[in-house]
């Protein structure tokens, strides 16, 4: 016969061949009956074969139909059900084959950049983080088709706006950062798997239950978390009593049993610290990485345990001085907890009190990259006579009274972030001013429907979701079955706009820079006071709590300026690298020394009250503590929070302890030994500010560039010293 054609269900061609007929009937009879019959299947296969002979082609479903009609005639029903479920199976499959196919096929495979540096802090090839980048993938697919109107989906692909943490969208109830209620767990119990933990009565304890509640709420959001030590500080007391007892029942002298409760309470401070440094970072939460810490320094936060708090900071200080033994035994600089130390009048002078933490926390720095500064004297004036942390890395609240007028910040959170691409704006408006603005208030009105698609997805959860945050203390002590709505409105939980590119927008618009202008800066703070305007507006339509958030985009850098260079191509300055500026910061390659550019920077953080960090870059500080100490003295006068970033990485072949280069070779950027020319990732500690927090894991093409870019501020300051 001539050879007939079978269109397949992708409009390609193929020879009939029947011996694949009779072959799925087998497989079906094993599924149907059990009993084997091959005559009949080389019967259907032949009559099928001689009823199309005639024919130029036919298709791989009409056969199929011819199969399933056939076995039916010659009393095969059993088979003939199973050969159906096998088509309704795979026709299923065909259907939902999409990208979410081919995304796990890349992470499961191993090879695929983009996971491999997905986060900085997560290794893609471990089971646990596996686990979760699934679930993401799923989520995002479920967000992108059933969650999100088509518009916001479009905009998100296009790089016009990110919506933050798609992966987490479809899981109802997820919320963003958060700050720790500690003292209320602690102080008055709580419950972590329906177990009860009842009040400690030691610090070391207090240590333990206080990164079993990390773990269990960092499982049990997105984004980061920050505690404060103040919370812990009233245990070191109860240690120091319960000592104290001790030897004075054993007849010991009052002086005696003071000198000896001290000793004791001083070696369980630093036992408690290295238990809570051990936690944090061999522990594994259900987001595939160790918990995304922040923990909050801050003397002024207590006059009744000022004694106790300073004793923990020391330590803190201390151990993180000393670092973390890597796989091979050596101490290295670790990534988490990010420590936040505050810079105020007891602790900023020479003549300060407490002087001595300021000068261990800038020693620290020069070696570990932590802690970052709190500027006490900035964020008073700021948040309203309040001092407290950020969310995480930068996420920071409003100023809130509870009903009885008294300020409350531990227990609330953020609802989740959407970041709206300041390039974009700028490149679509061609340089006219009248359309800049006019883009403006279309694409943040985009930002606001995608915002409120998360609060609506917040909106009438109940607390039994998630007990320890919303039941036992975390966030709250809501009933059960009782809705967590009234902790989303009325400005208790804030909920970000986000932006990005804020340089690469004033340097197209004007031609020059928000830095080094007065024409870029007056432009660039019209466009932070707009936002700002954007979300009043809003706050007094939703009682929400929206905010301007400088967004810590990590690979989303890279996606933003492939797709500005895909809508727009290459742009001298603007679109002709792989990454985007962060936030309001000035450009990495411009050279400017660490004073002005955290000065200039400053008029921005203010209008970024939401979210915000500056930094400046250092190099070789280790012997040079003071040109920190100096640096730290101005940011106590001059902005609300700031950070150093210094380098202290480790070569695993040579024991080379220094800054890891990154090497440029035909267009591919390597991390490179420059000792022994190492480029194994697996045997070298690599430790870089990524977006306010310190990243180990590496980055990808985006960031990396940025990071080999960074023009070195830190330098200049220390030669005018």
């Amino acid at each position: 016969m001539t050879k007939v054609k079978v269109i397949q269900r992708d409009c390609s061609e193929a020879d009939f061949d029947k011996s694949k007929i009779s072959t799925a009937i087998l497989k079906a009879m094993k599924n149907g009956s059990g009993i084997i019959k091959p005559k009949i299947a080389e019967d259907i296969a032949d009559e099928i074969e001689e009823e199309c002979k005639d024919k130029d082609e036919v298709s791989v479903s009409d056969i199929e139909s011819m199969v399933y009609d056939k076995l039916i005639t010659k009393k095969q029903r059993l088979t003939a059900k199973a050969y159906e479920g096998y088509r309704s199976i795979r026709e299923f499959q065909r259907e939902n084959e999409n990208t979410t196919d081919s995304e796990i096929d890349e992470l499961l495979d191993g090879e695929s950049e983009y996971w491999n540096t997905e986060n900085s802090n997560k290794n893609s090839k471990v089971l646990n983080t596996q686990r979760d980048y699934m679930a993401g993938i799923v989520s995002k697919d479920i967000s992108r088709r059933f969650l999100l109107p088509p518009e916001v989906v479009q905009a998100h692909d296009e790089g016009i706006i990110h919506f933050h943490d798609i992966d987490y969208f479809g899981m109802n109830a997820m919320s963003n950062c958060s700050l720790i209620n500690l003292e209320d767990m602690l102080q008055n119990g709580t419950c972590i798997n329906k177990v009860m933990i009842e009040k400690p009565h030691r610090f070391i304890t207090a240590c333990t239950i206080a990164t079993q509640i990390i773990l269990g709420v960092t499982s049990l959001q997105y984004g980061g978390a920050t505690i404060t030590l103040t919370h812990l500080a009233p245990f070191v007391r109860d240690s120091y009593n319960k000592y104290y007892e001790k030897y004075k029942s054993w007849g010991f002298s009052d002086e005696n049993c003071k000198r000896y409760a001290e000793s004791d309470t001083k070696k369980e401070v630093a036992d408690g610290v290295q238990t809570f440094n051990y936690q944090c970072n061999s522990m594994s939460n259900s987001n595939g990485q160790s918990p995304f810490l922040s923990v909050f320094m801050y003397l002024g936060e207590t006059t009744e345990y000022k004694k106790e708090l300073a004793m923990i900071i020391e330590e803190f200080l201390n151990q993180r001085l000393l670092g973390l033994k890597n796989e091979v035994g050596v101490y290295v600089t670790q990534a988490f907890p990010k420590l936040l130390y505050v810079l105020e009048e007891d602790n900023i002078h020479e003549n300060s009190p407490y002087w001595y933490l300021t000068k261990l926390a800038a020693k620290c720095t020069a070696k570990r990259m932590n802690p970052d500064y709190i500027s006490e004297k900035i964020m008073k004036k700021y948040k309203e006579g309040n001092c407290f942390p950020c969310m995480g890395c930068r996420s920071f609240l409003s100023p809130y009274k509870d009903e009885n007028g008294n300020y409350k910040f531990y227990g609330r959170l953020n609802q989740g972030v959407v970041t709206l691409n300041l390039v974009d704006v700028a490149l679509s408006s061609e340089g006219d001013y009248e359309k800049f603005w006019d883009l403006m208030e279309q694409r943040t009105e985009l930002c606001h429907k995608a915002l409120l698609c998360r609060h609506k997805r917040l909106e009438g959860t109940l607390s039994d979701v998630a007990p320890l945050l919303w039941q036992y203390g975390a966030f709250a002590r809501l009933e059960k079955g009782e809705k967590i709505d009234r902790l989303l409105h009325n400005g208790y939980a804030s909920i970000s706009l986000g932006y990005a590119g804020l340089y690469e927008c004033v340097k197209y618009m004007t031609g020059k820079s928000h830095i080094d202008s007065q024409e870029g800066h007056d432009f660039g703070i019209k466009v932070m006071q707009f936002m700002n305007d954007k979300c009043d507006q809003w706050n007094k339509e939703h009682y929400i709590g929206f905010s301007i958030y400088g967004s810590p985009i990590e690979n989303t850098t890279y996606k933003f300026a492939k797709c500005l260079q895909k809508r727009f191509g290459i742009i001298k300055g603007i679109t002709d690298r792989n990454y985007i500026t962060n936030s309001y910061h000035t450009f990495v390659k411009e050279q400017i020394n660490a004073f002005d550019k955290l000065a200039k920077e400053s008029e921005f953080q203010a209008l970024s009250l939401g979210g915000a960090i500056s930094y400046v870059e250092t190099d070789g500080l280790v012997n040079n503590v003071d040109a920190i100490l100096e640096m730290n003295k101005f940011i106590y006068d001059h902005i609300m929070y700031a950070e150093e970033n210094t380098k202290s990485d480790y070569c695993q072949i040579c024991g080379y302890d220094g800054e890891i280069k990154i090497i440029d070779e035909g267009g591919e950027l390597i991390w490179e030994c420059p000792n022994c020319h190492n480029r194994d990732k697996d045997k070298m500690n690599v430790a870089r500010r990524t977006c306010g927090y310190i990243g180990t894991n590496y980055w990808g093409k985006g960031r990396t560039q940025e990071i080999k870019e960074r023009y070195v501020h830190m330098t200049d300051i220390a030669e005018d010293l």
